[in-house]
């Protein structure tokens, strides 16, 4: 029996929005032209194919809610591909680069170089896994709780486009890669706080001077992207525990006593 038009599973028979998971392909395309780049040992290529991932992931969602084809398709189509660039190919290029040097110290059993990175992607899927979990519950929030995997990501892969631009070896930047890769995933996990910017409005009006810091921050960059984008995500990833401390040693008011 032919179902009638209007029926819910009639409804139910659409197909996707091209734009929003055109943008949302690109992050994918991203994170696959890092890990082809790494494996030829272009790692300023694998860095500019994050770069390009971050951008892409930070507009497809924005584009989604601008154009109202928000969809949960769109949203675990999403999730999959911030997965394979900010956890696979993040791990693939700070391994390929640095961490294999690990299994030169055989005395580490020759394999802390790929626990470390198996530590981060795995950190990722559960940071992505719990974002989509916190979100179905309570809804989208302000903050971000644990450090987002696209930052995680830039602190870990620019930290190689910088080492690879001031002509430091893999070997030689081995145990600050081990360290930043072991914190940015500890920290995804972690329950601390983000500001997640979704305040900021591309469609609306900017007063001039938040309009002449970007700029500024623009100029900024181009003077030495690997090391100017690297230090940025730092000073967000440092942002969060920072914040906490300052929290935590801050001096509580004391209550006024009764007369």
């Amino acid at each position: 029996m032919n179902e009638p038009a209007n029926s819910p599973m009639r409804r139910r028979r659409k197909g996707i929005y091209l734009l929003p998971n055109l943008f949302t392909t690109g992050t994918l395309f991203g994170g696959f032209f890092a890990i082809v780049s790494s494996m030829s040992g272009h790692f300023d290529n694998a860095a500019i194919g994050i770069l390009f991932a971050m951008v892409a992931d930070g507009l497809d969602g924005r584009i989604a809610r601008l154009t109202n084809t928000a969809t949960d398709f769109g949203k675990e189509y999403d999730s999959l591909c911030d997965m394979a660039a900010f956890g696979i190919a993040s791990s693939i290029v700070v391994y390929a680069y640095s961490l294999h040097f690990l299994s030169e110290y055989r005395w580490l059993s020759g394999t802390l170089g790929g626990v470390l990175a198996l530590t981060y992607a795995t950190c990722a899927a559960l940071r992505l896994a719990r974002f989509n979990v916190l979100t179905a519950i309570a809804g989208s929030s302000k903050d971000f709780f644990g450090l987002p995997s696209p930052a995680a990501a830039g602190v870990v892969v620019f930290f190689v486009w910088t080492a690879q631009h001031y002509g430091w070896s893999g070997d030689a930047v081995v145990l600050p890669a081990g360290l930043i890769t072991l914190a940015a995933g500890l920290l995804m996990v972690s329950s601390v706080r983000y500001n997640s910017f979704k305040k900021i409005n591309l469609a609306g009006r900017m007063r001039f001077l938040p309009f002449a810091a970007v700029i500024g921050v623009l100029a900024l960059i181009s003077t030495n992207p690997p090391l100017m984008l690297f230090l940025i995500f730092l000073i967000y990833a440092a942002s969060g525990p920072a914040a906490v401390l300052f929290r935590r040693l801050r001096p509580k008011p004391i209550a006024p006593s009764g007369s």
